[in-house]
Protein backbone atom coordinates (compact mmCIF):
# COMPACT_ATOMS: atom_id res chain seq x y z
CA UNK A 1 0.00 0.00 0.00
CA UNK A 2 1.45 3.33 -1.12
CA UNK A 3 0.29 5.31 1.91
CA UNK A 4 1.90 2.81 4.28
CA UNK A 5 5.17 2.99 2.35
CA UNK A 6 5.11 6.79 2.59
CA UNK A 7 4.31 6.80 6.30
CA UNK A 8 6.97 4.17 7.00
CA UNK A 9 9.62 6.64 5.77
CA UNK A 10 8.78 8.95 8.70
CA UNK A 11 10.23 7.93 12.01
CA UNK A 12 9.27 10.45 14.71
CA UNK A 13 11.43 10.20 17.80
CA UNK A 14 8.55 10.96 20.17
CA UNK A 15 4.78 10.64 20.31
CA UNK A 16 2.90 13.09 18.15
CA UNK A 17 -0.07 15.41 18.19
CA UNK A 18 -1.39 15.54 14.62
CA UNK A 19 -3.71 17.40 12.33
CA UNK A 20 -4.71 16.40 8.80
CA UNK A 21 -5.70 18.51 5.82
CA UNK A 22 -4.79 20.31 2.63
CA UNK A 23 -4.26 23.65 4.42
CA UNK A 24 -4.36 25.49 1.11
CA UNK A 25 -3.05 29.00 1.69
CA UNK A 26 -2.43 28.53 5.45
CA UNK A 27 -4.99 31.26 6.17
CA UNK A 28 -5.98 32.69 9.57
CA UNK A 29 -8.25 29.76 10.36
CA UNK A 30 -5.46 27.30 9.61
CA UNK A 31 -3.01 29.39 11.61
CA UNK A 32 -5.19 29.30 14.73
CA UNK A 33 -5.44 25.51 14.57
CA UNK A 34 -1.76 25.01 13.78
CA UNK A 35 -0.42 27.31 16.50
CA UNK A 36 -2.69 25.59 19.04
CA UNK A 37 -1.40 22.23 17.81
CA UNK A 38 2.21 23.37 18.17
CA UNK A 39 1.69 24.82 21.66
CA UNK A 40 -0.24 21.79 22.94
CA UNK A 41 2.39 19.39 21.59
CA UNK A 42 5.15 21.33 23.34
CA UNK A 43 3.18 21.38 26.58
CA UNK A 44 2.84 17.60 26.47
CA UNK A 45 6.45 17.12 25.32
CA UNK A 46 5.23 15.53 22.08
CA UNK A 47 6.01 16.45 18.48
CA UNK A 48 3.55 18.54 16.47
CA UNK A 49 2.74 17.02 13.09
CA UNK A 50 0.78 17.82 9.94
CA UNK A 51 -0.36 15.23 7.44
CA UNK A 52 -1.12 17.02 4.18
CA UNK A 53 -1.53 16.03 0.54
CA UNK A 54 0.57 16.58 -2.57
CA UNK A 55 -2.54 16.93 -4.71
CA UNK A 56 -5.96 18.20 -3.74
CA UNK A 57 -8.42 15.42 -2.79
CA UNK A 58 -11.04 17.05 -5.02
CA UNK A 59 -8.80 16.34 -8.03
CA UNK A 60 -9.41 12.63 -7.34
CA UNK A 61 -12.93 12.75 -5.94
CA UNK A 62 -14.33 15.36 -8.37
CA UNK A 63 -11.91 15.59 -11.33
CA UNK A 64 -14.49 17.44 -13.42
CA UNK A 65 -14.25 20.44 -11.04
CA UNK A 66 -10.84 22.00 -11.56
CA UNK A 67 -9.63 23.61 -8.35
CA UNK A 68 -6.71 26.05 -8.42
CA UNK A 69 -4.20 26.23 -5.56
CA UNK A 70 -3.74 29.28 -3.36
CA UNK A 71 -0.32 27.91 -2.41
CA UNK A 72 1.58 24.96 -3.84
CA UNK A 73 3.15 22.20 -1.77
CA UNK A 74 6.53 23.93 -1.51
CA UNK A 75 4.94 27.13 -0.21
CA UNK A 76 2.70 25.26 2.23
CA UNK A 77 5.62 23.31 3.68
CA UNK A 78 7.60 26.53 4.08
CA UNK A 79 4.69 28.21 5.89
CA UNK A 80 4.16 25.17 8.13
CA UNK A 81 7.83 25.16 9.09
CA UNK A 82 7.61 28.88 9.78
CA UNK A 83 4.84 28.16 12.30
CA UNK A 84 7.11 25.73 14.14
CA UNK A 85 5.54 22.43 13.10
CA UNK A 86 7.93 19.56 13.86
CA UNK A 87 6.81 16.81 11.46
CA UNK A 88 5.31 17.40 8.00
CA UNK A 89 4.13 14.42 5.96
CA UNK A 90 2.92 15.05 2.39
CA UNK A 91 0.98 12.09 1.02
CA UNK A 92 -0.16 11.55 -2.57
CA UNK A 93 -3.97 11.57 -2.53
CA UNK A 94 -4.87 8.52 -4.59
CA UNK A 95 -8.04 6.45 -5.18
CA UNK A 96 -6.45 3.84 -2.90
CA UNK A 97 -6.17 6.36 -0.07
CA UNK A 98 -9.74 7.58 -0.71
CA UNK A 99 -11.02 4.02 -0.20
CA UNK A 100 -9.42 3.61 3.24
CA UNK A 101 -11.82 3.44 6.17
CA UNK A 102 -11.45 5.98 8.94
CA UNK A 103 -10.43 3.17 11.29
CA UNK A 104 -7.64 1.96 9.00
CA UNK A 105 -6.35 5.47 8.39
CA UNK A 106 -5.99 6.32 12.07
CA UNK A 107 -4.48 2.87 12.70
CA UNK A 108 -1.73 3.75 10.23
CA UNK A 109 -1.18 7.12 11.89
CA UNK A 110 -0.82 5.48 15.29
CA UNK A 111 1.44 2.76 13.97
CA UNK A 112 3.82 4.88 11.89
CA UNK A 113 3.57 8.39 13.36
CA UNK A 114 3.03 7.49 17.04
CA UNK A 115 -0.15 9.56 17.11
CA UNK A 116 -1.46 10.27 20.62
CA UNK A 117 -3.84 13.07 19.73
CA UNK A 118 -5.68 14.58 16.77
CA UNK A 119 -6.72 18.22 16.39
CA UNK A 120 -9.29 19.04 13.70
CA UNK A 121 -11.56 21.79 12.42
CA UNK A 122 -15.35 21.75 12.88
CA UNK A 123 -16.20 20.36 9.41
CA UNK A 124 -13.36 17.84 9.22
CA UNK A 125 -13.96 14.26 8.09
CA UNK A 126 -11.66 11.52 6.82
CA UNK A 127 -11.94 8.04 5.40
CA UNK A 128 -14.11 6.44 2.78
CA UNK A 129 -17.23 8.49 2.11
CA UNK A 130 -16.10 11.01 4.78
CA UNK A 131 -17.27 8.54 7.43
CA UNK A 132 -14.69 9.71 9.96
CA UNK A 133 -16.41 12.84 11.26
CA UNK A 134 -15.71 14.29 14.71
CA UNK A 135 -18.08 11.94 16.53
CA UNK A 136 -16.73 8.85 14.77
CA UNK A 137 -13.14 9.91 15.47
CA UNK A 138 -13.92 10.48 19.15
CA UNK A 139 -15.30 6.94 19.41
CA UNK A 140 -12.23 5.55 17.62
CA UNK A 141 -10.02 7.58 19.92
CA UNK A 142 -11.65 6.16 23.04
CA UNK A 143 -11.17 2.66 21.67
CA UNK A 144 -7.65 3.06 20.27
CA UNK A 145 -6.11 5.46 22.74
CA UNK A 146 -5.87 8.92 21.17
CA UNK A 147 -7.55 12.22 21.98
CA UNK A 148 -9.62 14.33 19.57
CA UNK A 149 -9.98 18.11 19.92
CA UNK A 150 -12.05 20.38 17.66
CA UNK A 151 -10.92 23.96 17.02
CA UNK A 152 -13.76 26.33 16.01
CA UNK A 153 -13.62 28.23 12.74
CA UNK A 154 -12.32 31.81 12.65
CA UNK A 155 -15.02 34.35 11.74
CA UNK A 156 -14.20 37.84 10.43
CA UNK A 157 -16.89 40.41 9.70
CA UNK A 158 -19.51 37.71 9.92
CA UNK A 159 -17.78 35.43 7.39
CA UNK A 160 -16.01 32.16 8.11
CA UNK A 161 -12.37 32.37 7.03
CA UNK A 162 -11.90 29.73 4.34
CA UNK A 163 -9.95 29.00 1.18
CA UNK A 164 -13.20 29.43 -0.78
CA UNK A 165 -13.72 32.93 0.64
CA UNK A 166 -10.17 33.85 -0.35
CA UNK A 167 -10.66 32.53 -3.90
CA UNK A 168 -13.76 34.72 -4.16
CA UNK A 169 -11.81 37.77 -2.97
CA UNK A 170 -9.07 37.08 -5.53
CA UNK A 171 -11.63 36.72 -8.31
CA UNK A 172 -12.86 40.20 -7.41
CA UNK A 173 -9.34 41.62 -7.22
CA UNK A 174 -10.01 42.53 -3.59
CA UNK A 175 -6.49 42.19 -2.22
CA UNK A 176 -7.33 43.97 1.05
CA UNK A 177 -9.96 41.37 1.88
CA UNK A 178 -7.63 38.55 0.80
CA UNK A 179 -4.93 39.96 3.07
CA UNK A 180 -7.33 40.11 6.00
CA UNK A 181 -8.35 36.47 5.49
CA UNK A 182 -4.78 35.28 4.96
CA UNK A 183 -3.29 37.34 7.76
CA UNK A 184 -0.60 38.38 5.27
CA UNK A 185 -0.27 39.51 1.65
CA UNK A 186 -1.13 37.03 -1.09
CA UNK A 187 2.05 35.84 -2.82
CA UNK A 188 2.99 34.38 -6.19
CA UNK A 189 6.18 32.36 -6.68
CA UNK A 190 7.72 31.46 -10.01
CA UNK A 191 10.75 31.49 -12.24
CA UNK A 192 11.63 34.48 -14.40
CA UNK A 193 11.55 33.42 -18.06
CA UNK A 194 12.13 35.17 -21.36
CA UNK A 195 9.32 37.35 -22.66
CA UNK A 196 8.98 39.47 -25.78
CA UNK A 197 10.91 42.35 -24.10
CA UNK A 198 8.11 44.76 -24.94
CA UNK A 199 8.43 46.33 -21.49
CA UNK A 200 11.89 47.62 -22.35
CA UNK A 201 10.50 49.33 -25.44
CA UNK A 202 7.88 51.00 -23.26
CA UNK A 203 10.56 52.16 -20.84
CA UNK A 204 9.40 49.83 -18.06
CA UNK A 205 11.30 46.51 -18.31
CA UNK A 206 9.45 43.60 -16.77
CA UNK A 207 10.20 40.14 -15.38
CA UNK A 208 7.94 37.54 -16.98
CA UNK A 209 6.94 35.14 -14.20
CA UNK A 210 6.33 31.48 -15.09
CA UNK A 211 3.77 30.01 -12.71
CA UNK A 212 2.39 26.52 -12.34
CA UNK A 213 -0.85 26.12 -14.32
CA UNK A 214 -2.78 25.15 -11.18
CA UNK A 215 -1.86 28.41 -9.40
CA UNK A 216 -4.85 30.60 -8.49
CA UNK A 217 -4.55 34.20 -9.67
CA UNK A 218 -6.45 37.38 -8.84
CA UNK A 219 -8.56 39.05 -11.52
CA UNK A 220 -6.78 40.62 -14.49
CA UNK A 221 -5.39 44.04 -13.79
CA UNK A 222 -2.45 46.09 -12.56
CA UNK A 223 -1.27 45.65 -8.97
CA UNK A 224 1.06 47.39 -6.54
CA UNK A 225 3.40 44.61 -5.44
CA UNK A 226 6.46 43.90 -3.33
CA UNK A 227 9.16 41.78 -4.98
CA UNK A 228 11.53 39.57 -2.98
CA UNK A 229 14.97 39.71 -4.58
CA UNK A 230 17.33 37.67 -2.46
CA UNK A 231 16.85 39.10 1.03
CA UNK A 232 15.74 42.49 -0.28
CA UNK A 233 12.20 43.80 -0.69
CA UNK A 234 11.60 46.03 -3.69
CA UNK A 235 8.59 48.08 -4.83
CA UNK A 236 7.12 46.81 -8.06
CA UNK A 237 4.11 46.98 -10.36
CA UNK A 238 2.64 43.75 -11.70
CA UNK A 239 0.33 43.26 -14.65
CA UNK A 240 -1.85 40.15 -14.77
CA UNK A 241 -3.66 39.58 -18.02
CA UNK A 242 -3.41 39.23 -21.78
CA UNK A 243 -2.07 42.71 -22.72
CA UNK A 244 -5.00 43.67 -24.99
CA UNK A 245 -3.24 46.74 -26.40
CA UNK A 246 -0.89 44.37 -28.22
CA UNK A 247 -3.56 41.86 -29.18
CA UNK A 248 -2.42 39.27 -26.67
CA UNK A 249 -4.40 36.16 -25.83
CA UNK A 250 -2.18 34.28 -23.36
CA UNK A 251 -2.58 35.22 -19.72
CA UNK A 252 0.70 36.38 -18.22
CA UNK A 253 2.13 37.73 -14.98
CA UNK A 254 4.72 40.46 -15.61
CA UNK A 255 6.44 42.47 -12.89
CA UNK A 256 8.29 45.75 -13.23
CA UNK A 257 10.77 46.23 -10.37
CA UNK A 258 10.96 49.97 -9.84
CA UNK A 259 14.45 50.32 -8.39
CA UNK A 260 16.34 47.34 -9.74
CA UNK A 261 18.92 47.22 -12.51
CA UNK A 262 20.17 43.63 -12.28
CA UNK A 263 19.38 40.51 -14.32
CA UNK A 264 16.60 38.25 -13.03
CA UNK A 265 16.28 35.81 -15.93
CA UNK A 266 16.30 32.24 -14.66
CA UNK A 267 15.92 33.24 -11.03
CA UNK A 268 13.08 32.40 -8.68
CA UNK A 269 10.99 35.42 -7.79
CA UNK A 270 8.29 35.97 -5.17
CA UNK A 271 5.88 38.87 -5.36
CA UNK A 272 3.41 39.98 -2.67
CA UNK A 273 0.27 41.65 -4.03
CA UNK A 274 -0.57 44.69 -1.91
CA UNK A 275 -3.41 46.39 -3.81
CA UNK A 276 -5.13 46.50 -7.17
CA UNK A 277 -4.52 49.76 -9.04
CA UNK A 278 -6.89 49.25 -11.97
CA UNK A 279 -8.40 46.72 -14.35
CA UNK A 280 -6.50 45.73 -17.45
CA UNK A 281 -7.77 47.58 -20.53
CA UNK A 282 -6.92 48.22 -24.15
CA UNK A 283 -5.32 51.55 -25.08
CA UNK A 284 -5.64 53.15 -28.50
CA UNK A 285 -1.95 53.96 -28.79
CA UNK A 286 1.32 52.85 -27.22
CA UNK A 287 1.86 56.43 -26.01
CA UNK A 288 -1.41 56.30 -24.05
CA UNK A 289 -0.29 53.04 -22.47
CA UNK A 290 3.12 54.48 -21.53
CA UNK A 291 1.48 57.48 -19.89
CA UNK A 292 -0.86 55.24 -17.90
CA UNK A 293 2.01 52.99 -16.77
CA UNK A 294 3.78 56.10 -15.50
CA UNK A 295 0.70 56.95 -13.43
CA UNK A 296 0.51 53.35 -12.21
CA UNK A 297 4.11 53.53 -11.03
CA UNK A 298 3.53 56.74 -9.10
CA UNK A 299 0.40 55.36 -7.47
CA UNK A 300 2.20 52.14 -6.55
CA UNK A 301 5.07 54.08 -4.99
CA UNK A 302 2.62 55.98 -2.79
CA UNK A 303 0.88 52.80 -1.64
CA UNK A 304 4.09 50.88 -1.05
CA UNK A 305 5.95 53.68 0.71
CA UNK A 306 3.76 53.05 3.76
CA UNK A 307 3.97 49.26 3.45
CA UNK A 308 7.75 49.12 3.19
CA UNK A 309 8.76 51.55 5.93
Amino acid sequence: MQIEKELAKVRPQKETLLTIGVFDGIHLGHQRLLTHLRDEARRKNWLSGVVTFKSHPKAVLSPENKLLWLSDLEARISLLRGLGIDVIVALPFTPELARLTARRFVQLLKEHLKMRGLIIGPDFALGRGREGDAEKLRLLGQEMGFSVEIIPAVVLDGQVVSSSAIRQALAQGDMKKAEKLFGRLFSLNGQVVSGDRRGRVLGFPTANLELKPEQALPSDGVYATIAHVGHELMPSVTNIGVRPTFGGSKRRVETCLLDYQGELLGQKLTIDLADKLRDERRFNTVEELKAQIGRDVEQARQILSERMK
